[in-house]
């Protein structure tokens, strides 16, 4: 565009000078030639105008994408939704991101019941779009210092400190996906079977900017619980004893996480491989939005559609949700982690 504003200028000047480069021309001329000018200019400014707006304005909201919105199973609310596509707009503009996939999640809504579907993944090239369940950040319980525990159908606490196992709302860039062996496991076919589960690391910006120091990411829902060791020195992932860590595979997708975004295995075995190419995750609500909805709670305060947005829901039983910054749980938090430091546990060992 630069160029074209550049000649166009050029041929101003030059057809300026043609009418009024000679002495004692014509006044009439003259005057018709700096109207000219003037009428040009003006065209120029408004055709960059437009052209700025085009960048700085995310592209309206396709038709098809519409249908997908509202407060009901299945839907996204539109300010999750605005938000989300500008995210993605942007990065694709700034050529951080060429996947034709975005996503999305609504951690104001319940993570059970007809309104579980909370995590969006939207295809505009496709035309497609999917939600599906995703987990919440459980917080903790610290006793005696404080506590911003989540409870499994709604969150309440929401932060972005180290060691919260807190969600934190804003925008993402998903990065690599790393592979880590987490045991056996007895499968439907009642066969020792291996979990790798598949890890994307998030990183962030503003709030979310420590993503990566916090290692959150998304993965799916899964866990061995019931940890013992049994002796299979064959096995590539035998500790120097010879054993390897045998449990219960656990879904958690309608539970909660370690602050991370988790799936449930069959959503995970579909999201995961779209995320081979980066792309934009963004999480709803941030801190700005947790701050408005607590203080309409508390000035009570009707909510309207010009408003913040929480799910009413879970609005309902939580009360009012809290923001934990970095700056006032790190303190608190960092207090455990300088207790006396317990000697490093031996290799486990186990029973031929």
């Amino acid at each position: 565009m630069g160029k074209a504003v550049r000649s166009i200028s050029s041929l101003a000047t030059r057809r300026s000078g043609r009418l009024n480069g000679s002495r004692g021309g014509d006044p009439l001329r003259a005057g018709l030639a700096v109207l000219g000018r003037f009428a040009l200019g003006v065209t120029i400014a408004a055709w960059l105008a437009a052209g700025a707006l085009a960048v700085e304005q995310p592209s309206e909201t396709p038709a098809w994408l519409k249908n997908h919105v509202g407060d009901g199973e299945g839907q996204i609310v539109p300010v999750v939704l605005q938000r989300a596509r500008a995210l993605y707009l942007r990065k694709v503009a700034a050529a951080v991101v060429k996947n034709p996939c975005y996503f999305a999640m609504d951690a104001t809504r319940p993570s059970d019941g007809g309104l579980g579907k909370r995590f969006y993944e939207i295809c505009e090239a496709d035309r497609s779009f999917r939600a599906m369940s995703a987990g919440h950040g459980s917080g903790r319980n610290i006793k005696g210092a404080v506590n911003f525990a989540n409870g499994k159908e709604c969150a309440k606490n929401f932060g972005n400190a180290l060691d919260s196992n807190l969600t934190t709302g804003g925008a993402y860039v998903t990065a690599e996906t790393k592979a880590s062996f987490k045991g056996y496991f007895r499968n439907a076919a009642k066969r020792e079977a291996i979990l790798m589960r598949s890890f994307v690391q998030f990183d962030g910006e503003g709030e979310t900017a420590n993503a990566r120091e916090r290692a959150i990411g998304g993965h799916a829902a899964i866990v061995l619980k019931g940890i013992h060791y049994r002796s299979m020195a064959r096995s590539p992932y035998a500790n120097v004893n010879g054993c390897v860590p045998v449990g219960t595979l656990v879904d958690y997708a309608s539970g909660r996480s370690n602050g991370c975004t988790s799936w449930s295995r069959s959503d995970a075995e579909q999201i995961i491989p779209l995320l081979d190419e980066p792309t934009t995750v963004y999480i709803y609500p941030e801190a700005q939005d947790i701050k408005a909805v607590a203080q309409a709670v508390s000035a009570r305060r009707s909510f309207s559609s010009n408003g913040p947005y929480w799910n009413a829901l879970c609005l309902k039983e939580i009360g009012a949700p809290k923001f934990w910054s970095n700056e006032m749980l790190e303190p608190i938090l960092a207090r455990y982690r300088r207790d006396p430091e317990r000697p490093a546990s031996p290799v486990p060992t186990c029973r031929p």
